[in-house]
């Protein structure tokens, strides 16, 4: 059995009232009694020494004693020599089945004010789109990078050289992010990405997510239009539908996002969010006439572009694709990028260059959120990127992933064939396999995960009905042997899927 014990806290324990006719000892007795009962003084808790509960409560020690031998002859605590008094575990309300049935915290919720507008837009929002998930990562889940080869070494040493010399602020606080790294992020972005921008653009944040809130909630009024590539990324979505935006579903085709159908659909719309050199999740490129089409748009109805560049860096043929951000001239582009996918998730650092005229908007209303993120992490990556380990692990990620990829798809094509329609891809960290037109997706998925295989369905990701279902498959946080593994295991649920659906289509014409 375990024990554990609380703080002597007359408060939480119990509220005396020495004006009351009923004697302290009992009111005491009641006290403890109602927390053991309640829950919140749980079997095995270690009370505090009689003594120790006198001196807090005010009151006399034998009245602490009268309160707990009664307890103790009523089986609700017990006494170890030299070691104190605790709470049982085994209460007579648990023989007796007696105990008060304590009321769900959601019927309690629901008992009480109702949420406001928008707490409720939240809470539909993310039942909707859902929450990431915080389990370890199998294939094929997409998204996780080679945390097997991130340089675990340097990052500690880099850590522990900074508390050791205490090399950073640990009183002053930055809102918009540790100087010395926006000034790495801005070089590293300029040389990298053809990011035009100077250091006080650059604000630091807790990943990508955090930058999508913060531009819904500046740049938006409810019932703005906006467009969203179809499919999209769903953290977007959820993001501008909890500020009550109208999302538009513009497709996207070979070329990325369609703007002559953004257009078409809403000539008018406030925003447009787009992921232009490597599409989520379909992967392509957006082409240099869409890419002027959409300033364009952008300058003539004073619409905001958010481009989000998550992956760009892991291009597999030539050099990265220059992003959308360094073509602009009108200030309408503000460029998100995250660290999650370069180096490790739990990191929660991003970054948002927004334009000049936007600095102050967007430091204000991060001050109000959560004032900055965590300092020490800025500073040991700013020395990461300053030091040239960045870039030195991004180079190695592009070799490591391309490998991946080439195992999968070498795996894919033994084991799958007929079953799933895999291509290779010039970038990115996932590929997309297309299921025969007769398969479900959300089946295949969900059959997957009976076999133990982490697969997205791509109909998750879409607005509008798909023509033909496919899987995400991620495959760079994974080794060549938990690749060949998963896709065995994934075709046993593709053909069993399979079966499923051929008995269906021979029911349905009988």
């Amino acid at each position: 059995m375990s024990y554990h014990s609380i703080a002597a806290a007359p408060d939480f324990l119990v509220a005396l009232n020495p004006a009351s006719p009923r004697p302290l000892y009992q009111q005491l007795y009641d006290g403890l009694r109602n927390g053991i009962l309640t829950g919140r003084l749980s079997p095995g808790t270690r009370l505090p020494s009689s003594r120790m509960l006198a001196a807090g409560l005010q009151i006399g020690r034998n009245t602490v004693m009268l309160a707990f031998e009664q307890l103790h002859a009523e089986g609700y605590v017990q006494g170890r020599r030299g070691a104190g008094t605790y709470v049982t575990h085994a209460l007579p309300e648990n023989v007796l089945h007696i105990r008060p049935q304590r009321t769900n915290t959601r019927e309690r919720s629901a008992l009480m004010r109702p949420l406001s507008a928008r707490g409720k837009t939240l809470v539909k929002t993310a039942a909707k789109w859902g929450f990431p998930s915080s389990a370890p990562p199998t294939a094929f889940r997409f998204g996780a990078p080679a945390l097997d080869a991130f340089p675990s070494a340097i990052w500690a040493r880099l850590t522990a050289r900074r508390w050791r010399k205490l090399n950073f602020p640990m009183v002053e606080s930055y809102t918009a992010g540790y100087p010395p790294l926006q000034q790495a992020i801005a070089t590293y972005m300029t040389a990298v990405r053809g990011v035009r921008c100077h250091s006080e653009q650059v604000l630091i944040v807790n990943g990508s997510q955090q930058a999508l809130d913060l531009a819904a909630r500046v740049l938006l009024d409810p019932g703005d239009v906006v467009w969203v590539e179809d499919p999209g990324y769903l953290g977007v979505r959820s993001a501008l539908a909890a500020a009550e935006a109208h999302l538009v579903p513009v497709p996207v085709d070979s070329e990325g996002l369609s703007v002559e159908t953004g257009i078409e659909q809403a000539y008018q719309a406030r925003m447009v969010y787009v992921s232009p050199s490597h599409q989520f999740p379909l992967g392509p490129t957006m082409s240099a006439s869409r890419r002027l089409s959409l300033l364009s748009w952008a300058a003539q109805v004073n619409a905001w572009v958010l481009e989000d560049d998550y992956d760009s860096e892991f291009r597999y043929a030539g050099r990265p694709i220059a992003c959308l951000q360094g073509l602009d001239t009108e200030e309408r582009v503000l460029y998100l990028g995250t660290f999650s996918k370069t180096l490790f998730p739990a990191l929660r650092l991003g970054y948002f260059i927004v334009p000049e005229s936007l600095i102050d908007a967007f430091l204000a209303a991060r001050a109000v959120s959560d004032r900055h993120s965590p300092v020490l992490e800025q500073a040991v990556l700013a020395d990461f990127i300053v030091e040239g380990h960045y870039a030195r692990h991004v180079r190695r990620m592009r070799t490591l992933y391309a490998e991946r990829q080439g195992c999968l798809l070498e795996a894919v094509h033994q084991e799958l064939n007929g079953l799933l329609e895999l291509t290779p891809a010039d970038a990115g960290m996932h590929l997309v396999g297309w299921l025969p037109r007769d398969v479900s997706d959300q089946d295949a998925a969900s059959e997957a995960i009976t076999q133990g295989v982490e697969t997205i369905p791509l109909s998750s990701y879409t607005m509008t009905p798909l023509s033909r279902g496919a899987l995400l498959l991620g495959y760079a946080g994974f080794e060549i042997s938990a690749i060949r593994t998963g896709v065995k295991r994934l075709a046993v649920a593709l053909r069993q899927v399979q079966r499923q659906s051929t008995n269906a289509v021979r029911s349905q014409r009988r």
